[in-house]
């Protein structure tokens, strides 16, 4: 077993524009996550959080939001993405993170739901509705257990108190979040708080820190590394998945067009 978290292997040996894509399981066909997952690492993709589709996202944008429509539709669910994952391991590498709302892990079962990612080779979760307080009381030790690194999330309203708790509490990465809006591309650099990613920085935080919420092209992401370690692109990559091209080129041409070059 692998003792040590991918994400904590991937950070000490990529300092910089670390490369993140979201999508969403079983989107755009029910059977598409694995094939999605292992072209994403094929073309340089240095993490990827695979969203569990749920019907009432509230963090989420139209883009997001119509892909966890259509995934919900095609018949994906937690079940059915651990049945997919179960030799994901086999021909992937690179960290795995889980990303959705708590009430359907709640409804899995926390704790076999925490084993099934342990089994399938699951390195972090990112729950944005589970409150700091809430997982220290109920489900740190529980992620513990299983080697999940809980990523949690920081908006420009995060206090600098509640920022440095925040990075106390991490062991994985923090999440830092663009904006204040739901996700979806922005379409331009000048539409980042810089007097936000400004004060974070000079907090000295321990933890890295990816930017996420926003980041849609090469200029985007590149903008983003100069504030953070790297950053996360989701609802571009969800919109590009929509194309007619063969799911291989679309992959493909999607990610060489940011981080060639960066």
């Amino acid at each position: 077993m692998n003792t040590q978290n991918r994400i904590n292997q991937l950070f000490q040996n990529k300092k910089k524009n670390i490369f993140s894509v979201y999508f969403t399981a079983g989107y755009p066909q029910l059977d598409d996550t694995v094939k999605i997952i292992q072209e994403l690492e094929k073309n340089g993709t240095d993490l990827i959080e695979i969203g569990m589709p749920f019907s009432d996202p509230v963090a989420d944008g139209p883009v997001i939001q119509h892909s966890s429509t259509v995934a919900l539709k095609n018949g994906m669910s937690i079940k059915k993405l651990f049945q997919q994952l179960a030799s994901i391991r086999e021909t992937v590498q690179i960290p795995l993170i889980l990303m959705g709302y708590l009430n359907p892990v709640v409804q899995y079962g926390v704790e076999n739901f925490c084993r099934k990612c342990q089994e399938v080779g699951i390195d972090g979760l990112i729950l944005p509705d589970l409150p700091l307080s809430v997982y220290q009381e109920e489900f740190q030790s529980m992620f513990e257990k299983y080697n999940l690194h809980n990523v949690l999330l920081i908006t420009p309203q995060t206090s600098d108190a509640r920022i440095q708790e925040i990075d106390d509490a991490s062991k994985g990465f923090i999440y830092m979040v663009s904006t204040s809006s739901t996700t979806g591309a922005k379409s331009n650099v000048s539409d980042f708080n810089k007097d936000y990613f400004e004060r974070v920085n000079q907090l000295k935080l321990k933890n890295t820190r990816l930017i996420g919420f926003g980041i849609s092209n090469r200029e985007t992401f590149e903008n983003a590394c100069c504030y953070a370690s790297g950053a996360i692109i989701g609802s571009a990559f969800v919109k590009a998945l929509e194309q007619e091209k063969p799911l291989d080129e679309r992959i493909s041409s999607f990610v060489k067009g940011i981080v060639i070059g960066s």
